[in-house]
């Protein structure tokens, strides 16, 4: 047990026995009143943020975080299969985990996992990765309006909006954070 005090931004603790991770910590003190500390806190299972208040003589537990490189192998009934190249073991993280991630995830491909008291709860995913397209439909002659675009999937089973010179066969980059196109890779 530590003081709320000793929480630092990206701590992982325990609040209402489920883990989650200080995405924004202030800590601040009125009048005459005891010091709190605010934090914005993100629910590693669920992934929703709340904001919460622990005053300076509360407890908290830290959880012991460490974030291992593994290649993403397969997909089964019981769940995604990762590889520890340093071990050769076989981690299997839950579909309900991977969530929006699945389309992002391309076999023999290292990703980083965040592990939370050796349980894995978080696919931390690259700003960008590239993708081959498998799918896409010719761009209409005289289409040529600003910015136009057309859908595409990618190997993945992703839909992304491209350029309408993008053809079948190409390899793209694309952003993690909202699925938009990048560019060329």
């Amino acid at each position: 047990m530590a003081s709320a005090t000793d929480i630092r931004k990206s701590n992982v603790i325990l609040y209402q026995n489920v883990p989650h991770m200080a995405i924004d910590v202030e800590h601040r003190t009125q009048g005459r009143q005891s010091g709190f500390v605010q934090v914005t806190l993100r629910n590693l299972i669920s992934g929703v943020s709340t904001k919460t208040k622990f005053h300076s003589n509360d407890t908290v537990t830290f959880c012991y975080v460490e974030s291992k490189s593994l290649e993403f192998s397969y997909v089964d009934d019981m769940g995604f299969h990762f590889l520890n190249s340093d071990t050769y073991e076989d981690e299997v993280i839950s579909a309900d985990l991977v969530k929006e991630q699945k389309g992002y995830l391309i076999p023999g491909t290292a990703y980083s996992v965040l592990f939370v008291e050796d349980k894995p709860v978080q696919i931390q995913l690259p700003p960008a990765i590239s993708m081959k397209v498998t799918e896409a439909s010719e761009g209409l002659r005289g289409d040529t309006a600003s910015n136009a675009q057309k859908p595409v999937v990618v190997e993945t089973g992703l839909r992304v909006q491209v350029p309408l010179f993008i053809k079948e066969g190409e390899i793209i980059r694309v952003n993690t954070t909202d699925g938009s196109y990048l560019g060329r890779a």
